[in-house]
């Protein structure tokens, strides 16, 4: 990516940034943990991010595939997220994003902010108007930071298990640094809400968005234990939009080689196994494979006898007959 003089940076950034102003009473204020993170050679970029406070996904986290990754949290400037990564794509580093940021807000030092772009450069902020404890840690492709948390040591949890997560997919990667935070103590007031966010290029349904994993718990006395739920869901999902966008662009081995991972991780997803073998059949089908495309599509209609209906009319699978139910 080409990168801006300070000049020049210096005036995109005015042209982004409107000084940001504190007016009347504020809500409360989203103090939380999280970890902002890139995988360079997967092409991911994310953030995880738990609190106790409702619906913390709507606030924290922000992430573009090819760009980088922003948690804005504290008393949050929401605009840090959607700010932060369009210097980041203008080719500002996270540090020189993060000064252009601050310089611009009024109540830079009640905020606290993660920066890692997609290339792995990286910066975390505190605010020294942040309530006690806050801080954070940043390195190579990651960015870790919380405020009101029982100590330090909940971050250098959540740094230790990225570092020691190298290889995972990213997502597992931060979901296991945010439990490794809340093991630690994690936010001094308790649990209430968490997110995942990881973006990748063509990454959501049918390639058309960057969003491969975005699940939420709004409320919950378990985010921990809900959000886990959804990641293994989600996890699945990532898959099978792979597979089946494979298949709409008629890559068809690629394809396979996803729906096959899909459906393997779906035999611990029985709410998904269905419609997953179901596809698994048209993917096998499509690749010449009329036995085991009757295998899974059979298979598919035992467990979700309604599916039978779709097939019988389904043109994608023409080529092996109506189901066996």
């Amino acid at each position: 990516m080409r990168r801006f003089g300070v000049a020049m940076m210096v005036a995109a950034g005015a042209c982004l940034i409107a000084p940001a102003r504190n007016g009347g009473a504020a809500p409360p204020a989203p103090a939380t943990f999280s970890i902002a993170a890139a995988d360079p050679a997967a092409g991911e970029v994310g953030v995880a991010v738990a609190s106790r406070f409702f619906a913390v996904g709507t606030v924290v986290p922000h992430a573009r595939a090819g760009v980088g990754a922003v948690a804005t949290q504290a008393n949050a400037n929401t605009t840090f997220g959607p700010r932060g990564l369009e210097l980041l794509g203008l080719g500002a580093t996270p540090e020189e994003a993060l000064k252009l940021l601050l310089r611009a807000d009024e109540g830079r030092d009640r905020r606290q902010v993660g920066i890692v772009a997609a290339g792995g450069e990286s910066v975390t902020y505190s605010g020294p108007g942040c309530q006690k404890w806050a801080g954070g840690r940043s390195g190579p492709s990651y960015a870790v930071q919380g405020n009101i948390l029982v100590g330090e040591p909940v971050v250098a949890a959540m740094e230790r298990s990225f570092l020691a997560s190298s290889g995972k997919p990213l997502a597992e990667r931060l979901f296991a640094a945010l439990s490794a935070g809340d093991a630690a103590g994690g936010d001094s007031r308790g649990r209430e809400s968490a997110a995942i966010l990881v973006c990748r290029a063509g990454g959501g349904y049918n390639g058309f968005t960057d969003h491969a994993v975005d699940i939420r718990v709004d409320d919950s006395p378990d985010p921990f234990g809900e959000i886990g739920r959804l990641l293994g869901l989600a996890l699945v999902n990532d898959d099978w939009n792979r597979g089946w966008s494979g298949f709409v662009a008629k890559r068809f081995k690629e394809a396979l080689a996803w729906q096959e991972r899909a459906a393997a991780r779906a035999e611990k997803q029985p709410s998904m196994l269905p419609e997953v073998l179901y596809d698994l059949a048209v993917i096998r089908l499509a690749n010449g494979d009329a036995k085991g495309a009757r295998a899974a599509l059979d298979r598919a209609v035992a467990l979700n006898p309604k599916l039978a209906f779709q097939a019988k009319s389904d043109p994608d699978l023409a080529g092996i007959g109506a189901p066996a139910n």
